[in-house]
Order: C-alpha cells, then sequence, then structure tokens
C-alpha cells in the first residue's frame, strides 16, 4: 500500500490527476484502451510531451471523437484539456475570465446529457476491476450529489450535462482506475488553491469556485492564489474529497515524483506534483508512540470521562486501562495511551498534571491504518454517521459513530442498544 503528498499550489483537476498518477505508476498506456473497455468507441486517450516553466512532462489528454479535437481558442479555460465537456460542473464557461479552467465547457446541440444512473450502468459493464468500480462509483456520486444541493433538486432527477460526456466518463473512470493500481494507503496534501474571481455559466455569472467545486471542498483548507480565473474543477475537488487528505503538516522521505500538467500556461508552473512517500516515516505525523504509567494509589473515579476527554484533548489518539497487581500485592491501573510522537510533552504533562503517577514510560510502536471516510447512512431512525473502512483486499466495514447513537437514543427515547440493534437489523 502506498503513501502519497499532494501539492496543489496550481490548483486541480481530472487531468493533471491522471497524468502524475500515470507518472507514478510509470505506465503511460495503462488507460489507452480505457474507452474500448467502457464501451465508449467514440472516445479516445493521447499522450503528449509538454513543457511547464522549464518543467518537462507527459500530459493525458481525453478526446471525445464526437467533437473532434478542439482547436486553440479554449478563451483560456484550461486546467486541463481542449474539450467540450467540463469535467465538472453544469456551466458553459466560455469568456476570458474563465482562463484558468483545464477545458473548454460548450454544448453543442443535440449533446447527450446522461442521468447519474445512466453513468452507473456503463461503469457496471465496464472491463475494470470490480474496486475501480467502486472508486468511480463514489466520485461521480459525490459531484451529483454536490449538484443535487446547489440546485435543490433530487439526485436521480439531475441530467450531468458536462460530466455526462464521454472524455468526462473516460477520466473520472481512468483515474479510479489507476487509484486502484496504486493501492493508496494515505494522502497528504498541501492547502488547495482555487484561483479568484468571476466565471460566465449558462446559469449566469457566478463565483470562482463554481458552486459545486465549493460545496466538494467544505472542510479543505483552500485560498486563491494570486491569479484570477477557475484553478480548481468539481471533478479535480471531488478525485480529493475521495482520497480524504490529511493536511497537518508532516516530515516525510519522497520515493519517486511525477508531475501532472493542466493544459493553459500560467504565470506560474501549471502542474500538480505527486510524490510517493516512505511508509515508515519516522519523525513525522505518522511516528507514533506508546505512552504508559501505572497508578496505585488514586480512586479509580478521578480517571473517568471528564479525565479522559482531556487526555484525548491533550493529543492521546486512544487510550486503554486495566487492571495490574505490582510489587507488594498493590492492585493498581495501568494506563496505556497511543499517540503521536510529536505530542508526547503535551500528553505526558497532563497525565502528570491530572494522577498520582511521578513517572511514565514510552516506546516506539508502528500501526497498520485502514483508509477510512465518514458517511452517511440512512435509517429507519433517520441519518447516521457512519465510519467507513476498506480493508487491503477491499472489504467494507461499517460502524456507526457512537455519538450518533446516543443522539438517535435520545431522540427516539431508546437506549442505545435497543438503537443499535435497530439499525443493524436494517443494514
Amino acid at each position: 500500500m502506498n503513501t502519497i503528498y499532494i501539492e496543489a499550489f496550481s490548483g486541480l483537476s481530472g487531468n493533471m490527476f491522471l497524468s502524475a498518477f500515470s507518472e507514478l505508476l510509470g505506465d503511460y498506456e495503462l488507460l489507452l484502451d480505457l474507452p474500448q473497455k467502457l464501451h465508449l468507441p467514440d472516445g479516445k486517450i493521447e499522450i503528449k510531451q509538454v513543457d511547464k516553466n522549464g518543467i518537462n512532462c507527459q500530459y493525458v489528454e481525453v478526446i471525445d471523437l464526437n467533437l473532434g479535437k478542439e482547436p486553440d481558442h479554449d478563451h483560456g479555460h484550461s486546467h486541463e484539456h481542449g474539450h467540450s465537456h467540463s469535467h465538472e460542473h453544469s456551466h458553459s464557461h466560455d469568456d476570458a475570465h474563465s482562463h484558468s479552467h483545464e477545458h473548454d465547457h460548450h454544448h453543442h446541440d443535440g449533446e447527450h446529457h446522461r442521468h447519474l444512473s445512466d453513468i452507473q450502468n456503463i461503469i457496471d459493464h465496464a472491463h475494470i476491476s470490480d474496486n475501480a468500480k467502486k472508486i468511480a462509483h463514489e466520485i461521480f456520486l459525490m459531484i451529483g450529489q454536490a449538484e443535487s444541493k446547489i440546485h435543490d433538486m433530487p439526485l436521480e432527477t439531475i441530467h450531468f450535462h458536462e460530466i455526462s460526456g464521454v472524455d468526462s466518463i473516460i477520466d473520472i473512470v481512468g483515474n479510479a482506475v489507476l487509484i486502484d493500481k496504486l493501492n493508496i494507503s494515505k494522502v497528504y496534501c498541501t492547502p488547495i488553491c482555487t484561483g479568484f474571481g468571476i466565471v460566465k455559466t449558462q446559469h449566469g455569472m457566478l463565483p470562482v469556485p463554481a458552486p459545486a467545486t465549493a460545496e466538494l471542498l467544505l472542510g479543505m483548507p483552500i485560498y486563491p492564489g494570486t491569479e484570477a480565473g477557475e484553478k480548481i474543477t468539481p471533478t479535480g475537488a471531488a478525485i480529493l474529497k475521495y482520497l480524504n487528505p490529511d493536511f497537518k503538516t508532516t516530515a516525510y522521505t519522497t520515493t519517486k515524483t511525477a508531475y501532472g500538467p493542466g493544459k493553459k500556461d500560467f504565470h506560474n508552473a501549471n502542474v500538480v506534483r505527486i510524490s510517493l512517500l516512505e511508509n515508515n516515516l519516522t519523525e513525522g505525523e505518522d511516528s507514533y508512540l506508546q505512552l504508559e504509567a501505572s497508578i496505585d494509589d488514586m480512586s479509580p473515579e478521578y480517571l473517568g470521562t471528564h479525565f479522559q476527554d482531556g487526555l484525548l484533548a491533550s493529543g492521546a489518539l486512544d487510550f486503554s486501562i486495566t487492571q495490574q497487581l505490582m510489587k507488594k500485592g498493590r492492585f493498581a491501573f495501568l494506563l496505556s495511551v497511543i499517540l503521536p510522537k510529536h505530542n508526547l510533552t503535551a500528553v505526558s504533562n497532563y497525565i502528570f498534571d491530572n494522577t498520582s503517577t511521578i513517572g511514565v514510560r514510552y516506546f516506539k510502536i508502528d500501526r497498520i491504518e485502514l483508509p477510512r471516510v465518514q458517511k452517511k447512512k440512512q435509517t429507519p431512525l433517520g441519518d447516521v454517521l457512519v465510519k467507513e473502512s476498506t480493508t487491503p483486499t477491499h472489504n467494507i466495514k461499517i460502524k456507526p459513530e457512537f455519538d450518533e447513537i446516543q443522539r438517535l437514543a435520545l431522540e427516539t427515547n431508546q437506549s442505545p442498544f435497543q438503537v443499535i440493534n435497530k439499525i443493524n437489523s436494517n443494514s
């Protein structure tokens, strides 16, 4: 399983991800037959050599053969490609204000607009791995949910104008194939450059980032940058959201670096840089310690909820309290805490201040963590936040968050045990 670091100093788009992921894998030909695997013979993938401020890199371009290659009149839209579907949003950027987008957003007479179910059917019948299908489904669903919220329309009734095009479907599914192949377990990322200004769309003049993009970026650190225009597309935002990156600063060692170019040339290099990292980080966020303290002269009631909440707030990731028998037959409690190395001082100070112990011991540990996402799940008692984790063999584990169970128990006047049983019985 791989750990990657994404530097999004010039925005993000589907094609930029395609190019960088292909270079990380060292395989640009992996996607060439994807149009056929998707039963979309009117799509094509081409690989081009480009220069971005002296950075020579390969550009993966997805082309809709129904439209032919677009001439160079994209008014500067180019975080990604010169074709006529937005990979991402339901608007058509065709004025000079949209000069950072990766692709042309034009609408053609008779162009077929698909519903989400149509796209899901294409993915289900594709000749790709089951996990790649799952990833593609999730990315499209994220975009659909964002559009549904923005337009206040049921998800199943939305026409996917731009992301339903042949090129856009190939783009998103291509990224799913590469993500599956890379077997990514952990993602770090810099804050996202969005660009700024106003873009002209089929819905009128809209701010940058576009509404659907802004919805997808909720909870992520963003900044406008110094160049006007749209720097991150909804597809780029949805792929990033799927990857569930950690934006905390960490020390790391790179083993390979790849660049994914956009089509447009900016003052700053229009590339995303993605690096493979050593998985055994030793000095950063992923360097963990186990700290232990034996407490033999303190009432256990002082180790209750208030103490435990403070322990987590001080920087502990997890802990356990077990009973032990010490020398001279003294009963004691063993407090075992897992924490990031950089939180050692804060956690140990908290323990010294809030327990009777006069000494702690600690040692380095390694952990294997499953990638996880938090989602809403519909239940007979209403929506519940659940934690969904994926094993290396692509099995899914789903667990309702305990705080949600407590909330529902209070709202429905039931015990937490009754709530969890009712939820599980309808899974």
